[in-house]
């Protein structure tokens, strides 16, 4: 027979172990690897507000933001996305799609001296124009690519 509750404690115990261990070591600090969230820019409903709401201000078109998707996704609940950037000091990457309930789908705050590179999956309602914009010593920078979706992802 199993003891459940002595293999529960032996497994709490050897997390409790390796967190300590790796707060010991200095591998975890405080907030550093903990992110956060612009609630109100994940709740509006227009192109423009997203963009007000993180502060978007003008973004230029910039050729050194390669935006890699599908030129049309079968189906929209899983649609690949890679971003990837060779600007200075990026500090945030955010996707945004034009046509869904909510425009911004994903916004990753990257901290200092991180490759601007990310890949995900984002949820498309229907075609439309998949935005991203990347944040570079302070300023955004812009790509975007129309996405065909067969089947919508987004209720």
């Amino acid at each position: 027979m199993i003891n459940l509750a002595r293999r529960k404690a032996l497994k709490t115990g050897g997390g409790l172990g390796l967190l300590g261990f790796l707060a010991a070591v200095g591998l975890l600090q405080s907030g550093t690897a903990w992110a956060e969230r612009n609630n109100h820019a994940f709740e509006v409903k227009t192109l423009d507000e997203a963009l007000d709401a993180l502060g978007a201000v003008l973004p230029e078109n910039s050729a050194a933001i390669q935006l890699t998707a599908p030129e049309t996704a079968e189906n929209g609940a899983f649609v690949p996305i890679t971003v990837s950037s060779s600007l200075p000091r990026i500090e945030q990457i955010s996707i945004l799609v034009d046509k869904n309930p909510t425009i911004l789908t994903a916004n990753f705050i990257l901290p200092e001296g991180t490759e601007g590179f990310i890949t995900t999956r984002i949820k498309m309602g229907q075609t439309a124009m998949v935005i991203v914009l990347v944040k570079s010593d302070g300023k955004f920078y812009r790509a975007a690519r129309e996405v065909k979706v067969v089947l919508g992802g987004c209720s």
